[in-house]
C-alpha cells in the first residue's frame, strides 16, 4: 500500500464518518440521551492496561450499534450521551479473547462504571503444546519500538551491544557504536535514567550490560517533549530484569564461547509480603583476535608519502558486574525502590603493527590497560490514588561514580634495538548527581496532563601523562612534563516539561514543550582552550493519531532536538590511538540542533502487523568528524611517517529522509517472520566552500525467521545488512552478518541449552575510504574476530521458566503516547 492510497483511503473514511454521524445519533435513545458507561481494560495476567482496545456498545435486544470508542493509555474508556436501556459492551483487543458485559441504564442508575475488566490472553493447542498468547519479539507501536530481549536467541551470551545488533531502526558497527537511521548521536537510558552509555558517554557502557539482566528494549525515534532533549538520532530505553513474584525465583548462566570467551550470570529475587529483594551478578572473561590495515597517500613539501600498514591483536576483557535492590510497598498505593550497581571492567589490548614507508619497513608494538570502576545508586518513589485513576508521582534520586585508568604503551620495534617505550596515562575521576520528578493528572478519561522537572550535575577531574622508559632503568618511566595536562569539566542541566493529551473518538493529539539549561565549563591545565558554556533552549513536540476502519492507524509527529558536544569533544589534548593517528578535542565546538518530522501508517491483519514510517531530518551546526594531515607532527615524524589528526568540527547542515518498514508475518504455526528495513537519503554539507555538497542513497535491512520444529526447540536465523554511507570525507563500505542460533528445553522446563554462531558467514568488517586535504587518501580495514560459537546452559529456579518462542498475533499498542 503506497502512501497517496493511504491518505485517499483515509480522507474517505472521514468523509463515511461524518456522513454517518447523525445515523449514530439517531440510532441512540432519543431525548436528552443522560447516560453513560465507562470502564478501565486491563491484562488478567499482570494487571497491565490495554491501550488502544476497540470499545463498542450494543443495543441488547438486536446487537444494533449504538457507541463507539477506543481506551487510552491507562486503558480507560468512557462512552457518553448515551440514552437509558439494555445494552451489550463489548470489548476487543489483538491477541486476548473478545469481552461482552451486560448493562443496563435506568432512569435511577443512568451513569455505569464497570470498574477494571480483565481480559484473558488467546489459548491455542499445537501438537499438545499450549501455548499462551504473549507478547511477540518485537511489538511495534507507532511512537516506539518494544523488543522483547529474552524472544532473541542471537543475543545469548552476549552484551547489550548484540541486543541493539539486531533491533529495528538501529545499526551497531564492529567498535560497538550505536547508530539510528544513520545518525550516532543517540540518548541511551537503563530503566529510564540517564546512563552515559552512548557513545562517548560517562558510565555505564553498553559492552558492560550482559544481554541475561535486559528484559526488553524500547526504541524511540521521534521523542515527545517528556524524554531528555539530547540525542539527535532517537532514545533507547533499555530495562532491566526485575523479578516480583513471590517465594524464591531467579535463574543461573553459564555460556562457554570459542577461543576462550567465557560468561557466567545468576538472578535471585526473594518476595515476601511488602519487601521483595533481588540481585544478580554477571562475570566475562573475553578473548577476541582483530586486524587493522591502513595504506594511506599524502604529499607533503611537494613529496608524496605511501603508507601501508598491517596490525593484528587480541582484546582481552573481563568484568564483574552486580546489582542489589529493595522494593518496598509501604501502601496498596505508594512503594520505595533502592538500587545499588557495582562494576569492576579490565581490559588488555595488545598487538603488532607492521608498516612499509615509502618502501621502508617498520615494526611497532602496543598495549593498551584499562581499568574501569563504576558504582550507580538509585532510590526511587511511586504514588498512585485509588480514588483517581491514572494519576500517578513518580521521583528518583541517583548518584554515578566512575574511575578509569587507561594506558596506552607503544615501542618501536623494527631497529636492531628497540627505542624506549612511551606510555600515555588517562585518568578519568567522575562524579554525577541526577534527580527526577513526573506527575500524571488525567482530566477525565479521554485526557490527561503531564509536568516533570530534572537536574543532573557532574564532575570530571583527571590527567593525562606522557611517560617515556629510561633506557638505564628500562622498568622506570619518568613523566614528560610539556606534553602531560590536568583537566577538569563540569556540567550542569535544568529542565522542566508540560505535555497535553486527549482524545476524541479515533483521534488522539498530544502536544508538549522542553525547556532545558546547559551550563558546561572545563579547561585543560597545562594546555590551552578554557570553555563557558551557557544555553537556555525550548524544544516543542507534537503528536496526532487517527485510527482507521480495519485495524490502522496512521501518526504524524514533530520533535525538536540538540547534541550537546561531550568533554571528550571539548577538551583540547591529544589522545592517541597509536604513534601514527591521535584524537583531538575542540572548545570551540557548539551544540547541534535538530528538527525531525515522521509520519506513520500501522495495520494489522490476523496474526501479521505491517509499520510504515516516512522520516526527515534536518541538523544546523552539524557535528561532523573529519580526519586531518598534522603537518608539524609529521614533519617531526620523520621516518616514523604521516601522523593525522581525529577533529570534531560545526559546519553546515545535513539532512536525512527515507522510509522504514517493519513487518511481523507468521507463515506457519511453527514459522514467524519479522523483517525490517529502511531507505533514506543522507545529504552532508561540503568541508570547503569550493566543494559541492555529497548525498547518497543508503539503508539497512534485518530478516529474522523464528522456527519451532519441534515442541521444545526453537530455531532463529538473522540476516542483517548496511549499505554504505557517507560521511563529511569519504564513505564507509556496505556491511552484512548472519546468525543462527537454537535453544532446546529440559527437565520439564526447568532448565535451557543453547547454541549460537554469531556472524556464521565471517562477513562482518568496517571499510573505511576517506580522502582530504594535502593529497589525503586513504582506506582503512578493521575486523575483529565476529565468527564465534557460544554454548549456553540455564536453570530456572522457583516460578520462573524459559522464555515461550511460539507468539500470538503481535499486540501492536498503536499509536501510544510513549513517556
Amino acid at each position: 500500500m503506497n502512501f497517496s492510497s493511504a491518505f485517499s483511503r483515509a480522507l474517505r473514511c472521514l468523509g463515511l464518518l461524518v456522513t454517518l454521524l447523525p445515523l449514530g445519533l439517531r440510532a441512540q435513545n432519543t431525548g436528552t440521551a443522560p447516560g453513560s458507561v465507562a470502564g478501565t481494560l486491563l491484562d488478567n495476567s499482570n494487571g497491565q492496561p490495554l491501550a488502544f482496545a476497540s470499545v463498542v456498545l450494543l443495543r441488547a435486544q438486536d446487537s444494533t450499534f449504538v457507541s463507539g470508542s477506543q481506551t487510552g493509555e491507562n486503558g480507560a474508556f468512557s462512552l457518553e450521551k448515551v440514552g437509558l436501556g439494555q445494552y451489550l459492551v463489548r470489548a476487543t483487543v489483538l491477541g486476548y479473547k473478545p469481552l461482552r458485559k451486560a448493562v443496563t441504564l435506568t432512569t435511577d442508575a443512568p451513569k455505569v462504571q464497570l470498574g477494571p475488566l480483565k481480559l484473558l490472553s488467546t489459548t491455542t493447542q499445537l501438537a499438545g503444546v499450549t501455548v499462551q498468547g504473549e507478547r511477540a519479539a518485537v511489538v511495534d507501536n507507532l511512537d516506539k519500538k518494544v523488543i522483547n530481549v529474552e524472544k532473541d536467541l542471537s543475543s545469548v551470551g552476549g552484551t547489550a551491544v548484540n541486543v541493539l545488533q539486531n533491533v529495528p531502526s538501529v545499526s551497531v558497527d564492529q567498535s560497538g557504536t550505536v547508530s539510528m537511521r544513520g545518525s550516532s548521536n543517540i540518548t541511551v537510558l537503563i530503566d529510564g535514567k540517564p546512563s552515559g552509555a552512548a557513545n562517548g558517554g560517562t558510565g555505564t557502557r553498553l559492552e558492560q550490560i550482559p544481554a541475561s539482566a535486559i528484559e526488553k528494549v524500547e526504541v524511540v525515534t521521534n521523542p515527545s517533549a517528556r524524554y531528555d532533549a539530547a540525542g539527535s538520532g532517537g532514545v533507547i530505553n533499555i530495562i532491566l530484569k526485575k523479578q516480583r513474584k513471590d517465594g524464591w525465583n531467579g535463574q543461573a548462566m553459564a555460556t562457554l564461547g570459542t577461543a576462550d570467551k567465557y560468561n557466567t550470570s545468576l538472578s535471585l529475587n526473594r518476595r515476601r509480603g511488602k519487601v521483595n529483594m533481588f540481585g544478580s551478578y554477571n562475570a566475562r572473561d573475553d578473548r577476541y583476535r582483530q586486524q587493522n590495515d591502513v595504506d594511506q597517500t599524502v604529499v607533503l613539501d611537494n613529496q608524496t608519502i605511501l603508507l601501508h600498514q598491517e596490525g593484528r591483536g587480541q582484546r582481552h576483557g573481563s568484568s564483574h558486574t552486580g546489582r542489589l535492590g529493595l522494593d518496598y510497598t509501604i501502601s496498596p498505593e505508594q512503594s520505595l525502590t533502592f538500587t545499588a550497581e557495582p562494576q569492576i571492567n579490565k581490559g588488555l589490548n595488545t598487538g603488532r603493527q607492521s608498516a612499509l614507508l615509502n618502501g621502508v619497513a617498520q615494526d611497532n608494538s602496543q598495549r593498551v590497560v584499562e581499568d574501569v570502576k563504576t558504582l550507580d545508586m538509585s532510590s526511587d518513589y511511586r504514588r498512585t490514588w485509588a480514588q483517581h485513576k491514572g494519576r500517578e508521582l513518580n521521583a528518583n534520586l541517583g548518584y554515578t561514580n566512575l574511575w578509569a585508568d587507561v594506558v596506552v604503551g607503544q615501542q618501536l620495534t623494527s631497529n636492531s634495538v628497540p627505542e624506549p617505550e612511551w606510555k600515555q596515562d588517562l585518568g578519568v575521576r567522575l562524579q554525577a548527581v541526577y534527580g527526577q520528578v513526573d506527575y500524571t493528572h488525567p482530566l477525565d478519561s479521554t485526557s490527561r496532563v503531564d509536568l516533570g522537572l530534572k537536574g543532573q550535575w557532574q564532575t570530571n577531574d583527571g590527567t593525562y601523562d606522557y611517560l617515556l622508559q629510561n633506557t638505564d632503568q628500562p622498568w622506570n618511566y619518568s613523566r614528560i612534563d610539556n606534553r602531560s595536562v590536568a583537566y577538569t569539566f563540569q556540567e550542569y542541566l535544568q529542565a522542566g516539561y508540560a505535555t497535553y493529551q486527549l482524545q476524541r473518538g479515533k483521534w488522539s493529539y498530544q502536544g508538549g514543550v522542553r525547556a532545558e539549561y546547559t551550563h558546561t565549563q572545563g579547561n585543560v591545565r597545562g594546555g590551552k582552550g578554557a570553555f563557558d558554556l551557557k544555553y537556555l533552549n525550548l524544544f516543542p513536540s507534537a503528536t496526532v493519531v487517527r485510527t482507521l476502519p480495519g485495524d490502522q492507524r496512521v501518526q504524524v509527529s514533530y520533535a525538536r532536538r540538540l547534541n550537546r558536544p561531550n568533554f571528550m569533544q571539548l577538551l583540547a589534548f591529544p589522545l592517541y590511538q597509536d604513534q601514527r593517528s591521535y584524537r583531538l578535542g575542540d572548545p570551540s565546538l557548539r551544540p547541534e540542533y535538530i528538527n525531525a518530522f515522521e509520519l506513520g501508517h500501522q495495520v494489522s491483519m490476523g496474526g501479521a502487523s505491517l509499520s510504515t514510517t516516512v522520516f526527515y531530518r534536518q541538523t544546523n551546526n552539524a557535528i561532523q568528524r573529519i580526519r586531518q594531515v598534522d603537518e608539524e607532527a609529521t614533519r617531526l615524524n620523520g621516518a616514523a611517517g604521516v601522523v593525522t589528526a581525529e577533529l570534531n568540527r560545526n559546519f553546515g547542515q545535513t539532512r536525512s529522509y527515507g522510509l522504514e518498514m517493519n513487518l511481523n508475518q507468521p507463515l506457519a504455526k511453527w514459522w514467524r517472520l519479522t523483517a525490517s528495513g529502511s531507505l533514506f537519503r543522507n545529504t552532508v554539507t561540503a568541508l570547503a566552500n569550493t566543494e559541492a555538497s555529497r548525498s547518497n542513497l543508503t539503508g539497512t535491512a534485518r530478516l529474522m525467521n523464528s522456527f519451532t520444529p519441534l515442541p521444545k526447540l526453537d530455531v532463529q536465523v538473522t540476516g542483517t545488512y548496511r549499505a554504505a554511507v557517507i560521511t563529511p570525507q569519504g564513505r564507509l563500505l556496505p556491511q552484512g552478518n548472519v546468525e543462527v542460533a537454537l535453544r532446546q528445553k529440559l527437565f520439564n522446563d526447568r532448565a535451557a541449552l543453547t547454541l549460537r554462531v554469531s556472524d556464521i558467514l565471517n562477513t562482518q568488517r568496517q571499510r573505511i575510504e576517506a580522502f582530504g586535504d594535502n593529497g589525503y587518501r586513504a582506506t582503512y580495514l578493521n575486523k575483529y574476530e565476529t565468527r564465534v560459537g557460544y554454548l549456553g546452559f540455564s536453570w530456572y529456579f522457583g516460578s520462573n521458566k524459559p522464555p515461550k518462542k511460539i507468539e500470538s498475533a503481535p499486540q501492536g499498542g498503536g499509536g501510544g503516547f510513549g513517556g
